[in-house]
C-alpha cells in the first residue's frame, strides 16, 4: 500500500479536495488528505499525504506558509480578488514610495477580518454561503502573523508582486484588501502562488501530469517523499528491539540522557516508528506511523 507525502504543484481551477481526489485514484488508495488549502484561482505547493502519512497532516497545517501575490490597486470586489464582483473602482494616485510605506503596517502580527467569500464558520454556516445569497455578517478580526513582506516588482501604479511569508490562517487577498484601503485607492488580489508550504517548496514539488504519467509506467510510488521527512527538523533516536516493542505497545519508555524536546524515532532495522518527546526521562508517543 503506497505510504507517504506528495508535493503537487496545484493548477489554477482546481479545489484542494480536487486534487486529492485525483490522487486517490491514481493511488488506489482511499486514505489521501492535504496540507492547507489552495483557493481553485491559486497555485503552487499544495503536501499531499497518502496512506499512514495521513497521520502527519495536523502537523503540516500549522507551520507558516510563503507566496507570491499580484496586487491590483484600484479595483475593490466582492471575493477581494479578480474573481469576483467588481463592487468600486478608483484611481490610483499612489506611487511606489507610499505603497513601500503602507507595507510596514502590515509586518509583524495584525489583525484580519476574514473575507465574507471564505470557508470559515460563524453560527454553524460557512461564510461562502451566507455570501452567495447575499448577506454579510460580523466576521470577529482574527491574529496573524506577516513574518515577511516584501515588494517584489511593479508594472504600473495598479499592478505589483508581493512575496509574503505568513502564519496559518493568513489570507493574502484580505492582505491585498487592506493595503489598498491603507492607501485609499482600495485594492485587490490578481493571481496567487504558494511558494513554500509544511517546509516544502516549490523544488520539492510535481505537477499531476508527472504523478499520471509516472503512474502509467507503473513509477508513481517512486515519487513520495517518505513521512519522516516531514519531521527533518527533529533529531533522530534508534530503539533497540526491546525498547521498540514497548513502543508499538503504547507502552512511555524510561531513556535517560536526552534533551528535552520532539525526536523521529526509528527501529534498528531503519523503519520509521513514531513522532516522540522526552521529557524528565521519558519518551512518550506524540504520533505513530508503524503499521498495525
Amino acid at each position: 500500500m503506497p505510504n507517504g507525502i506528495l508535493v503537487i504543484d496545484k493548477p489554477a481551477d482546481w479545489t484542494s479536495m480536487d486534487v486529492c481526489a485525483k490522487v486517490r485514484g491514481i493511488f488506489h488508495e482511499k486514505r489521501v488528505g492535504h496540507a492547507g488549502t489552495l483557493d481553485p484561482m491559486a497555485t503552487g505547493v499544495l503536501p499531499v499525504f497518502i496512506g499512514r502519512a495521513t497521520r502527519a497532516v495536523e502537523f503540516a497545517s500549522e507551520s507558516e506558509k510563503e507566496y507570491i501575490a499580484e496586487l491590483k490597486l484600484g479595483i475593490i470586489t466582492n471575493t477581494q480578488d479578480t474573481t469576483g464582483e467588481v463592487i468600486e473602482e478608483r484611481p490610483v494616485t499612489a506611487g511606489r514610495e507610499e505603497l513601500l510605506a503602507v507595507l510596514d503596517q502590515f509586518r509583524g502580527d495584525i489583525a484580519q477580518i476574514p473575507p465574507m467569500y471564505s470557508a470559515i464558520k460563524v453560527g454553524g454556516k460557512k461564510l461562502y454561503e451566507l455570501a452567495r445569497k447575499g448577506k454579510e455578517v460580523e466576521r470577529p478580526p482574527r491574529p496573524v502573523r506577516i513574518h515577511e513582506l516584501e515588494l517584489l516588482d511593479s508594472a504600473g501604479p495598479a499592478d505589483h508582486r508581493l512575496r509574503v511569508r505568513c502564519s496559518k490562517g493568513t489570507y493574502v487577498r484580505t492582505l491585498c484588501h487592506d493595503i489598498g484601503a491603507a492607501l485609499g485607492c482600495g485594492g485587490c488580489m490578481g493571481a496567487l502562488r504558494r511558494t513554500m508550504a509544511a517546509g516544502f517548496t516549490l523544488a520539492d514539488a510535481v505537477t499531476l501530469e508527472a504523478v499520471q504519467a509516472a503512474a502509467d509506467h507503473g513509477e508513481a510510488e517512486g515519487l513520495l517523499l517518505p513521512v519522516d521527512a516531514y519531521f527533518a527538523g527533529r533529531p533522530d533516536l534508534i530503539l533497540k528491539p526491546e525498547a521498540e516493542k514497548k513502543l508499538r505497545n503504547g507502552m512511555t519508555l524510561v531513556l535517560p540522557g536526552l534533551t528535552a524536546g520532539e525526536y523521529r524515532v526509528y527501529g534498528e532495522d531503519g523503519g520509521f516508528l513514531a513522532l516522540c518527546r522526552w521529557e524528565r526521562g521519558k519518551l512518550t508517543t506524540v504520533k505513530s506511523f508503524f503499521p498495525v
